[in-house]
C-alpha cells in the first residue's frame, strides 16, 4: 500500500505561483505512475498532470505552458510547480499514485486563487 501526503497549497494572487509536493512512503517500489489531480467546488475531480516511471509527462491542456510536474526520487517525492496561476484553478489537488491495478490517493491540498 501507498501512503500519499500533500502540501503546499495555499491562497495566491491570479498570476501567482505555488509549489505542491506529494511524498509517497509505503509500497512505492514499481510505481507506474503519478498523477495529480483536481477537483473544484460543484464540480467532478479531474486530471491535472501524469508522470510516469519511464518519465512521460502529460498535462491536461489547461494548463499546459503553466504548470510543471517533476520527481524526486532520492525524496520519494513529486512536485507540481503552478505559475500564472488563474482563478479556474482553485479546487482541492489530490495526488494519486498508480501501481500495477491499484490506485492511492493523498488527503488532497487546498488551493485559492484570488482575482
Amino acid at each position: 500500500q501507498v501512503q500519499l501526503v500533500e502540501s503546499g497549497g495555499g491562497l495566491v494572487q491570479a498570476g501567482g505561483s505555488l509549489r505542491l509536493s506529494c511524498a509517497a512512503s509505503g509500497s512505492i517500489f514499481n510505481i507506474n505512475a503519478m498523477n495529480w489531480y483536481r477537483q473544484a467546488p460543484g464540480k467532478q475531480r479531474e486530471f491535472v498532470a501524469a508522470i510516469t516511471s519511464g518519465g512521460t509527462i502529460n498535462y491536461v491542456d489547461s494548463v499546459k505552458g503553466r504548470f510543471t510536474i517533476s520527481r524526486d526520487n532520492a525524496k520519494n517525492t513529486v512536485y507540481l510547480q503552478m505559475n500564472s496561476l488563474k482563478p479556474e484553478d482553485t479546487a482541492v489537488y489530490y495526488c494519486n499514485a498508480i501501481k500495477e491495478a491499484f490506485a492511492s490517493w493523498g488527503q488532497g491540498t487546498q488551493v485559492t486563487v484570488s482575482s
